[in-house]
């Protein structure tokens, strides 16, 4: 071990003072431990000092240094000293001296590098967790017995629990760090079993205070920790102690930023020891992960990291690893900011560790993964710093040393070859921190609107003066429009909601930046209704508009969706959680890969536990309200043509199915148990049809789904579970729970409609059927217009052997032999009907839908040609969707290729003009002259092969 003079100097002073005071024990240090003994005193003072006034402590050392983790002991040797102790004394002696001889040990390791600094750090946190909850329990205790034991007004006995905050609460402590704490308890009431009752709030602020002396208070033997009650409630002017119901109206009425953000790490000291523990949990979650994304809260980091800097400038603080430019509280200021603004939202970001909120913000691609990975090495290399840095003397510092001695020892102790060398790493590390820092969470107070002309500014603080409003606008060469009365009803609208201060601040900057942009589009009286219904939507819930302020780009996205589109302008009003999505443009026009969304909403759902049916029932809605936004976004922009619109929303519609009906038969098989017929076999006897739009891959924006659900379960089955019914009874009240599971409203709107009509004998029937009386019913009662139905129907969701059963009645049924003029009156006659309720009979319109030569004509062509023709050609019951259908019958000769081509060409184009004007808001009826040689062709077709006279 190569010292310099100042080290060697350093050593030769402890080494004299050890020999001195316990040479017996020192003769044990020999060859490798006492190279590190020595390196150990060279590095830190406080170690020194240890061994030389602590009776026994060098030989504990000796037996223990090699010890790899000693966590596990601290609370049943603290308790163990404590059992015998009855005088105040005493304890406090105790306690004192567990800290300053673990605090050895942990120093011993960090300076020998034998464990890496997450261990450490751990270590620390359990350390005083073990001597906050022995210092309690010992007090309380002793509290009982003066003044009574706290009791709740049913007659149980109220514990106090202890609130860690900050690093403690994070289990991050560093090695001299203070303790931040919240005392509270669970209820009100008076104390029981002494000769005086009082007050549980009063017993809880004596116990408080005890504690806080038996912890803080320096004695002989120095002290433990130095306790912080600050982020108490009210601060240093509230009451020490309040109950879980003081502290949810607090938080509730006057909660503030800084609160939250210190909130995120907070976690009860000994949590498993209390059974009231989660009902302080369930409190305290809503204030600070708030259910919606909150943008608010990067200009509430933003603030606290200007006063930081102000304090650091206030107090000269230079070379400061924590709070200066990339220091370790700009880590923490990352990490907690998507806590902050997603964590509601994303379970896997409520951890309180720093780390593991790293490894979720990587996971969920919040953060490059380049740049999670400069984080995690810069916390951990400067975390390392600080706890070396503070062993030098067990004092709470975060600045570098200026004298040459300290500096020695911690580059010697950090492994580095010098001071500058050292001090040049730390520069690197803290500089690739700030720079991610400055990109994620910018300077206080941006000026976003700087570039915007004053004109726009004006015009929205003149908005509440029509004449005033059309001057500037006829200034700024906007085109006499109605404009400036819209603007004057958004401003009397937004005077009637209660917009906080913020919020209005927040509007004043944002609507000069959207006016700027607005004013540019070629119809912005068109655009602007739907984007003031849009801000008056969010106009109380200020987040929102924080995030439009927070990111221009949004903005613009904004306008382009809502000029495109009244259908996402409704949208992103009605669930603002939607403007998240605008800020990824990378994912934002790129829906999922068609066969991506089962797998995709699996591991969505898969962050919430199974049993919280709320959160499940919410997280399928947003998954869908998220996942329409993309497939409008990519339609839109053209990347997506209608029939793979379709397509995408078919599938999206699949995966919906299939969750609703895992968390029905997870709540069913919780309750009941399952049928006895399923046996060993993966599957559940239970299938769901899809008919229709669903059925045939043609689903629309705001399709409804039809399905009919079947089942294979014998007559004579029971379920399993405590609760025991009939098999068939189980399976009828599954399909209830799925048609209550989508149709239930929560925030987040409703899952889709769904109609059930089209199962056996209509709404009279029974809601769902065995395979066997469906087949019965399709073979023996249907109707033709449900044997129509039949050719669009197809498994979505169900057992493979049901899908093989459920496709061989299909194709029965429709192959089965017809006669044809019978068929083509009842299929014209109901064409005839449908006509007769829902065509425009306008001469100047054309409803695409359903007037004549329109959608609803191919449609029922194509069931009659599958109904007409499959006895002699059965491969026409492959398809369940129009295109395919009309490809067979041309591939088998049932009609022309030529026709077969046209009929499909005339198909897609009116489903893709309804659709365009579906998603433009309008009603699809388009000027009679559209579509001539389309509807000629389909109405030739028609003449063809449905016209009634052909019966004779």
């Amino acid at each position: 071990m190569v010292l310099s003079d100042s080290l060697s100097a350093n050593l030769n002073q402890h080494w004299t003072q050890l020999a001195e005071f316990a040479p017996q024990a020192l003769d044990q240090w020999q060859g490798p431990a006492r190279d590190q003994l020595e390196k150990a005193l060279v590095c830190s003072d406080f170690i020194a000092s240890a061994l030389t006034h602590t009776d026994g402590l060098l030989q504990w050392l000796h037996q223990h240094h090699r010890d790899v983790s000693r966590e596990a002991c601290y609370q049943p040797e603290l308790t163990a000293a404590l059992e015998t102790v009855n005088d105040e004394h005493e304890f406090h002696r105790q306690l004192r001296l567990c800290r300053q001889r673990e605090l050895v040990w942990i120093a011993w390791r960090d300076i020998h590098q034998q464990w890496p600094v997450e261990a450490s750090l751990q270590h620390l946190s359990a350390l005083a967790e073990a001597q906050i909850l022995s210092a309690y329990h010992w007090l309380y205790q002793r509290c009982c017995h003066d003044w009574g034991t706290p009791m709740s007004p049913d007659g149980d006995p109220q514990p106090m629990l202890i609130l860690g905050m900050g690093k403690l609460g994070g289990g991050e402590l560093n090695f001299s760090s203070d303790i931040d704490l919240i005392f509270t308890y669970p209820e009100n009431g008076d104390t029981q079993g002494a000769r005086r009752s009082i007050a549980n709030a009063q017993f809880f602020t004596r116990l408080g205070q005890r504690l806080i002396k038996a912890l803080d208070q320096p004695t002989v033997d120095g002290f433990c920790y130095r306790v912080d009650m600050r982020l108490r409630p009210f601060g240093d002017s509230g009451p020490l102690v309040m109950s879980f119901s003081a502290l949810e109206d607090y938080y509730q009425e006057q909660g503030r930023d800084w609160e939250r953000y210190a909130m995120v790490k907070a976690r009860v000291m000994g949590k498993e020891q209390y059974d009231c523990y989660q009902t302080l949990r369930k409190t305290l979650r809503p204030f600070v992960f708030r259910r919606y994304i909150d943008f608010s809260a990067i200009q509430a980091l933003r603030r606290m990291k200007q006063l930081i800097q102000r304090e650091v400038r206030r107090r000269g603080l230079t070379d400061n690893i924590k709070l200066g430019a990339g220091g370790i509280r700009e880590i923490e200021f990352i990490a907690q900011s998507f806590q902050l603004i997603r964590g509601g939202r994303e379970p896997s970001l409520r951890q309180r560790g720093l780390l593991e909120t790293l490894d979720a913000i990587e996971e969920l691609e919040l953060l490059p993964a380049a740049e999670v990975s400069q984080l995690k090495a810069a916390y951990c290399y400067l975390r390392r710093v600080e706890n070396l840095l503070q062993a030098i003397d067990d004092k709470q510092t975060q600045t570098l040393p200026d004298n040459a001695l300290d500096r020695d020892r911690l580059s010697f102790a950090m492994g580095s070859k010098d001071w500058a060398s050292l001090h040049a790493e730390i520069a690197r590390h803290m500089q690739a921190v700030n720079q991610v820092f400055s990109s994620l969470i910018g300077e206080d107070e941006q000026d976003n609107d700087m570039d915007v002309d004053s004109e726009y500014h004006d015009l929205w603080a003149m908005a509440r003066d029509v004449d005033n409003a059309k001057l500037i606008l006829t200034g700024l060469d906007v085109p006499e429009t109605n404009i400036a009365e819209q603007l004057l009803t958004f401003k009397q609208e937004l005077a009637k909601r209660t917009v906080g201060p913020r919020g209005r601040e927040v509007i004043n900057r944002l609507m000069p930046v959207l006016l700027s942009k607005l004013l540019t589009l070629p119809e912005p009286q068109q655009v602007l209704p739907h984007i003031t219904h849009l801000l008056l939507n969010i106009a109380t819930r200020t987040t929102y508009l924080e995030l439009l302020d927070e990111h221009p780009g949004a903005i613009d996205q904004v306008l382009r969706l809502c000029t495109a589109s009244p259908m996402v302008a409704e949208k992103l009003a009605r669930y603002p959680l939607l403007l998240d999505e605008l800020l990824d443009l990378t994912h934002l026009y790129q829906p999922l890969a068609p066969d991506a969304y089962r797998s995709e909403l699996r591991d969505y759902l898969a962050r919430i536990p199974v049993e919280d049916m709320e959160q499940q029932m919410e997280a399928v809605r947003q998954f869908k309200q998220v996942q329409l936004l993309k497939i409008a976004a990519a339609d839109i922009a053209g990347v997506l043509p209608v029939m793979r619109v379709s397509d995408h929303l078919t599938y999206l519609a699949e995966a919906i199915v299939e969750a609703v009906v895992n968390q029905a038969w997870h709540q069913m098989v919780e309750k009941y148990g399952q049928p006895t017929h399923l046996g060993e076999r993966e599957g559940r006897g239970f299938a769901v049809i899809g008919y229709g739009k669903l059925g045939g891959w043609e689903l629309g924006y705001n399709s409804d789904l039809d399905v009919v659900f079947l089942h294979d379960c014998p007559a004579d089955v029971e379920t399993d579970g405590r609760k025991v019914i009939d098999g068939r009874q189980f399976y009828l009240r599954l399909a209830q729970r799925i048609v209550h599971l989508f149709s239930t409203r929560t925030p987040s709107g409703i899952l889709y409609e769904i109609d059930t009509r089209l199962r056996p004998s209509g709404t009279s029937g029974m809601l769902v059927s065995t395979l066997e009386a469906y087949a019965d019913y399709q073979q023996n009662e249907a109707w033709t217009w449900e044997h129509q139905a039949l050719v669009r129907a197809r498994m979505i969701d169900g057992d493979p052997d049901l899908e093989s059963g459920f496709a061989q009645v299909r194709h029965r049924i429709l192959s089965a032999s017809r006669d044809q003029d019978i068929l083509r009156e009842q299929v014209s006659g109901m064409r005839e009907k449908m006509r007769q309720h829902k065509a425009t009979g306008q001469n100047d319109t054309f409803s695409i839908k359903q007037d004549a030569g329109g959608i609803t004509d191919i449609e029922f062509l194509a069931q009659y040609l599958v109904l007409g023709n499959s006895a002699t050609q059965p491969a026409l019951t492959r398809y369940s969707d129009n295109a395919r259908i009309f490809e067979q019958a041309g591939e088998l000769g049932v009609m022309t290729m030529a026709q077969a081509e046209r009929l499909k060409s005339a198909y897609t184009r009116m489903r893709n003009a309804l659709h365009r004007s579906h998603l433009a808001g309008e009603s699809g009826k388009v000027e009679a002259s559209a579509f001539l040689d389309e509807r000629d062709a389909v109405m030739q077709a028609w003449q063809q092969w449905l016209a009634t006279e052909k019966a004779s």
